[in-house]
């Protein structure tokens, strides 16, 4: 079976609550709609040509319709903070499709809601190698590291993933945290809070931080 996942991101800004720029709590993103298309066998990354703010990440899946069935049994489990069963079905869909990204990226972030970073860190890992600086993945990475106090890794992970997915606003939301608050490094900060609000210019608190930001550098 071969899926395309689109990812719409003023969709997915809705979905990533555990993007707040205030607590290192994560909770759980619904998994993208998917449809059945014809690709090659390898994971292929595109920007929409629409005009949407958005990519498409396509993958091979070789899921049986009962393990489909499973997998999505997974993703309801994870909305309903049933983290451990969750991670059960997630470890044999992994098994059953090991070279397709939302598994990983899913059970990653019940291994973290559980306080388990370990086996998180390596899932992530493993969907970055298989889509490089995947917006999800490098963001939920990102997060971890930063929890960990490893606050350069956090930035080289974030700085990989705005760079091959500019329009995925949250990446730039937490680096922007990262260098204001961890790093210290405040003209990457507001370049980053600037670049957020470009893209969603009704945000409030990250209208604020900028405020205060041009006010500690003397602007």
């Amino acid at each position: 079976m071969k899926i395309q996942v689109k990812m719409n991101l003023s969709i997915l800004l809705l979905l990533t609550l555990f993007l707040s720029a205030c607590v290192d709590k994560v909770t759980i993103v619904p998994e993208p709609a998917i449809e059945t298309v014809s690709v090659s066998e390898n994971p292929v990354v595109t920007q929409l040509e629409d005009g949407r703010r958005g990519f498409i990440v396509t993958e091979v899946t070789h899921l049986t319709d009962n393990a489909r069935r499973d997998y999505e049994q997974a993703v309801e489990l994870l909305k309903v903070e049933d983290f451990e069963h969750a991670i059960e079905i997630l470890e044999k869909i992994i098994a059953l499709s090991p070279d397709v990204t939302a598994p990983y990226i899913n059970i990653a972030m019940a291994y973290i809601r559980t306080d388990n970073p370990g086996p998180a860190e390596e899932h992530l890992k493993t969907a970055l190698s298989l889509v490089p600086a995947h917006p999800v993945a490098s963001n939920t990475y990102g997060l971890l590291l930063r929890k960990d106090g490893r606050f350069a890794e956090a930035r080289q992970i974030y700085e990989e993933a705005v760079t091959r997915f500019p329009d995925y606003l949250p990446l730039h939301r937490n680096l922007g945290i990262l260098c204001d608050i961890y790093l210290n490094d405040q003209e990457c900060a507001l370049s980053q809070y600037e670049y957020y609000r470009e893209g969603d210019p009704d945000n409030k608190q990250v209208a604020l931080w900028i405020t205060e930001l041009r006010m500690r550098l003397g602007q």
